[in-house]
């Protein structure tokens, strides 16, 4: 048994819980578990409207019923045990719905538990759910409610984050674009609204798994069908012949140090961008721009730092799953791994810009439709259960710490376009904007993880503070802006 197969509920007080051996995923995750950077997903909505306390509590308890895998901890064990095991329960341990006291700082706070707090895996469910009502800007960090007020200021990788706003980056040539829009902060008597946090322990659950039952509990709380929207039909062409990449046996690039901060853990920025256009019938998706985005960032950001170029690799995680209440609750994805050459990524002119997206959109097609295990065959040998778990545990973290030289790039998870309306009713109101966040552990040090709701792009910048400061954050996410309206060709 899996953890994505959805086993009956024990039923009964006096049946002992149903225990289910963690899959692969679940135990790579376990085993290399750090304090200091919690294992972490963040779900960030936000409403128009306000909910109220006690008809939220109730749908989302009923959603967790209608979903039941959620529901589960780590079972306790010695230490020759061969497995851990999930065991599965017939209620939550802990009240999962909580309404932190509204106030200016609330959203900032907010925004650091999710990065500094993981529910813990002994207690079901290993999620939490926080209810805020919102005040001051929506774009910002976990460090400050407005990341903006650094743009021509606080220097970013020797640089003032400014620079890059509105103009091109330096050395590059403009690409027409809209700017950004900014979402204003709310105006004397306008309503303030509601923002759910949902912050989701990875080693047990992902955030599409999550959302679905988040989607649950609105359609039980507004009464109004949140179904899952069509999957948009792509345009299909013949595969060309196979192309020459990177070997995944060449150490790839890392993210080039900026400005570390002394504390330990992740910082993240959250910003909403325009969805960029595409020639209708394009081959390529808007994921291929984003990956082409993703890699030209992070190679200007290490020319920017003296990094010599060297080939990227860039996680891209695979989630083959329905959208519908069917959805197995669990971590689904695969991840398969996206190279680019420094010669492509030195060559993105606008003319060069519609041969890049074609490359990169061959090779995302012809990783998706691969088949194979979750985290590769040599993830499912190390899970096999020849020895007690801690033994396993500490192979496995030494293996880690060797590999950390072929660990890719960075990491993007592009959600999509988000499947449901998220209506929570007349009072509450639709979804308006949803973040995701992905852990950023070293040696990566940086995840970029977007999805897209009512026609606009919700981008998420998380990384170790190892690597990175607020800073490095904002002029990252300035580059990221550039690079995506460069994507936007006409071919």
């Amino acid at each position: 048994m899996t953890a994505l197969q959805q086993p009956a509920r024990a039923e009964g007080p006096s049946r002992p819980p149903v225990r289910v051996p963690f899959p692969v995923v679940d135990e790579v995750a376990r085993h290399c578990l750090q304090e200091e950077e919690p294992e972490t997903v963040h779900i960030e909505v936000h409403l128009p409207g306000r909910l109220d306390e006690g008809r939220l509590r109730t749908a989302f308890a009923q959603a967790l019923g209608r979903h039941p895998r959620i529901l589960m901890r780590e079972a306790p064990g010695r230490w020759y045990r061969r497995r851990y095991e999930w065991e599965l329960t017939a209620e939550p341990d802990v009240e999962v719905v909580s309404f932190p006291a509204p106030g200016r700082n609330a959203l900032r706070d907010a925004r650091t538990r999710a990065l500094t707090e993981a529910p813990p895996l002994t207690l079901s469910p290993p999620i939490r759910l926080e209810v805020v009502q919102r005040s001051g800007p929506v774009e910002g960090s976990e460090a400050t409610d407005a990341v903006d007020g650094t743009r021509g200021g606080a220097p970013a990788g020797g640089k003032a984050v400014g620079e890059t706003q509105g103009r091109a980056p330096a050395g590059e040539r403009a690409v027409a674009g809209p700017p950004s829009a900014r979402i204003p902060a709310p105006g004397p008597g306008a309503p303030l609204g509601t923002v759910l946090f949902l912050t989701i322990n990875h080693t047990a659950l992902d955030g599409p798994a999550c959302l679905r039952v988040l989607a649950t509990a609105a359609e039980i709380y507004g009464g109004r069908d949140n179904s899952p929207a069509a999957a948009p039909v792509r345009t299909q062409e013949t595969p060309p012949a196979t192309e020459e990449t990177p070997s995944n046996w060449s150490p790839p690039a890392r993210v080039a140090p900026g400005t570390p901060e002394p504390s330990p853990g992740n910082g993240m920025l959250v910003t909403e961008l325009p969805l960029p256009h595409r020639p209708k019938g394009s081959p390529y998706t808007v994921n291929d721009q984003l990956m082409v985005t993703t890699a030209l960032t992070i190679a200007h950001w290490n020319r920017e730092h003296g990094d010599r170029p060297r080939p990227l690799r860039i996680t891209m995680p695979v989630d083959d799953r329905p959208r519908d209440a069917t959805m197995p609750i669990g971590n689904g994805t695969r991840l398969v791994e996206v190279p680019f050459t420094p010669a492509e990524l030195a060559a993105h002119a606008p003319a060069d810009m519609p041969a890049l997206l074609h490359r990169t959109a061959t090779r995302t097609r012809a990783l998706k439709s691969l088949s194979r295990p979750q985290l590769g065959h040599g993830a499912a040998l190390l899970t096999a259960p020849l020895a007690p778990v801690a033994w396993r545990a500490a192979v496995t973290r030494g293996l880690r710490r060797a590999a950390a030289p072929w660990t890719s790039t960075t990491l993007l998870s592009n959600i999509g376009r988000i499947p449901y309306a998220l209506d929570f009713g007349a009072d509450a109101g639709r979804a308006h904007a949803v973040w995701f966040s992905a852990p950023a552990r070293m040696p990566r040090g940086l995840t970029v993880t977007t999805a897209s709701t009512a026609g606009r792009l919700h981008l998420a910048l998380r990384w170790s503070r190892a690597l990175l400061s607020h800073g490095d954050g904002a002029h990252l996410r300035d580059l990221f802006e550039h690079y995506l309206h460069s994507t936007e060709v006409t071919e």
